[in-house]
């Protein structure tokens, strides 16, 4: 059974990603009873995951502020700010954020995705160890579902 779930932005866990840019968990599957993730990355220019599939979900992403070039099944799109796009599981994608700075809203359905999130990022509340970095690790990824295909685009 579903119940209302109100998160104040400073309830809201910050997990530090990649090239230094920050993804907000704003909902999760404890949230939703396991129907969806909702998260908000806020990226610098160049970011971009490994060219992946997902083998359990389907992905939805808003860019609410930057462009971003998006390629699905090797196909190439540009994306620009407000512009959306559906990613369905088990065809191949990725991004590469073109723009100086990047706001971009990510919904997985159903949920299970976010703790790959939170194993591959750092919880912003917690002391940063030395020379920690962010990054993409196809070992957690496959554990979630996550199938990376190769590099970054």
């Amino acid at each position: 059974m579903s119940m209302l779930y109100l998160a104040q932005p400073e309830q809201q866990q910050v997990l530090e990603w990649l090239d230094g840019g920050t993804l907000t968990m704003l909902l999760d599957g404890k949230a939703t009873d396991g129907q969806l993730m909702m998260g908000r990355f806020h990226v610098q220019k160049g970011e971009a995951p490994p060219y992946h599939k997902h083998l359990y979900e389907d992905e939805i992403f808003m860019l609410v502020k930057g462009t971003a070039l998006v390629w699905h099944d090797d196909q190439e799109y540009e994306l620009n700010e407000g512009g959306v796009v559906f990613l369905p599981r088990n065809v191949a994608h990725g991004y590469r954020i073109t723009s100086d700075e990047a706001d971009l809203l990510v919904i997985n359905t159903p949920a299970g995705i976010e703790g790959m999130f939170r194993e591959t990022g750092r919880d912003t509340r917690e002391p940063r160890p030395e020379g920690f970095q962010v990054k993409p690790n196809p070992e957690v990824a496959e554990r979630y579902g996550n199938v990376v295909i190769g590099p970054p685009r």
